[in-house]
């Protein structure tokens, strides 16, 4: 089934989603590399096909490929992940997953500690715009440029 292609349909919607977005790569002190994992790992977690392809795409860079593999399980690999990107991801989990996390006091102590202020709420507001992006992504079925072998 053919779905509608949200970015045209709703192209100043779209401009202003684009404008979070430019913020979040221009204007923060977030790593580029560490905000890929975080579109990554949100994406994985709202199954959105379009985003995992188009972050694992840009990871790939710079990152290795069996670090971009285990970005699902990062926490049981730890020697790969920075304790900062491991305190993105960890957060990541629990704002995209808010209604069963409740954002808990431990996981925003833990994040707290790996973040300054500022960079905190850069990292929520990453956080909070790969969401929207997936959920705009999954339900209008964006394609994706992987090709089989």
């Amino acid at each position: 089934m053919t779905r509608l292609k949200w970015h045209e349909v709703a192209p100043e919607g779209a401009k202003a989603l684009y404008g979070v977005h430019n913020y979040i790569m221009k204007n923060t002190n977030l790593p580029e590399e560490l905000i890929h994992l975080v579109f990554l790992r949100v994406s994985q977690i709202n199954g959105c096909a379009h985003c995992i392809d188009l972050h694992s795409r840009d990871l790939r860079k710079t990152v290795s490929v069996d670090k971009i593999a285990l970005v699902p399980v990062w926490d049981e690999v730890p020697h790969l992940f920075s304790d900062q990107e491991r305190a993105a991801l960890a957060w990541a989990e629990e704002v995209t997953l808010v209604s069963e996390t409740h954002a808990s006091d431990e996981a925003y102590a833990a994040a707290s500690a790996a973040f300054e202020a500022k960079d905190l709420v850069d990292l929520t507001i990453t956080i909070a715009a790969m969401n929207a992006f997936n959920r705009l992504g999954a339900p209008f079925r964006l394609p994706v440029a992987a090709k089989a072998a």
